[in-house]
């Protein structure tokens, strides 16, 4: 879409980015279910975002920075419709494009978003199947902390979102993480970091 009136422009952008700040303060719904954990849309965006471009390097053929577009834009129509789990779905329409459509129409850069997001639920280019599994992984790597936690349902959890996994370095990293503890990234190995006698 052609620019007509930069002013315009500017403060439809300036709009936009209020907007997508709503996603700082929606939660994620399926935390209710779980009993522990909470996270906002923006929290699990940002991690999906770097799980991606991280998939991506290690994926021969795809676009890191593709793929991390992919994920930080996947969940902007939360911003509009909020976060509905699984169990919401069965029961409620969401209609996904028309929020979209109506979040990004007047944006000069509109036909980018859009083609983000129908290239994601699409799903048939390596970059979005690399984005859907960072999006399951972020939710893998939440369910084992609350398990590490104490959470005894929380690996059942793991075990549905393993399945909809699509890539091999998905698959691969979701069984290192069922074996590796949340807290061994800066405990393990690290006595040295405590004992300042």
């Amino acid at each position: 879409m052609e620019s007509k009136n930069p002013v315009d422009d500017l403060k439809r952008t300036i709009d936009f980015f209020f907007e997508i700040g709503m996603l700082k303060n929606t939660p994620r719904s399926g935390f209710q279910f779980l009993g522990s954990g909470k996270e906002s849309v923006a929290d699990h965006t940002f991690r999906a975002a770097v799980i991606g471009f991280s998939l991506a390097k290690l994926t021969e053929g795809a676009d890191p920075y593709k793929v991390a577009c992919l994920c930080l834009f996947h969940d902007v129509p939360e911003a509009r419709t909020g976060d509905l789990n699984y169990l919401n779905k069965r029961y409620v329409d969401v209609h996904e494009g028309e929020a979209v459509r109506d979040l990004t129409e007047s944006l000069p850069f509109a036909a980018d978003i859009v083609g983000l997001l129908e290239e994601y639920q699409q799903g048939d280019s390596l970059d979005a199947q690399l984005a859907h599994d960072a999006d399951q992984l972020d939710l893998i790597l939440e369910l084992k902390q609350q398990s590490d936690l104490g959470n005894r349902y929380a690996l059942e959890w793991v075990r549905f979102a393993s399945k909809r996994l699509r890539t091999h370095i998905g698959k691969e990293l979701v069984k290192r993480i069922v074996s590796t503890d949340f807290n061994a990234w800066w405990l393990e190995g690290h006595d040295h970091w405590w004992d300042k006698r």
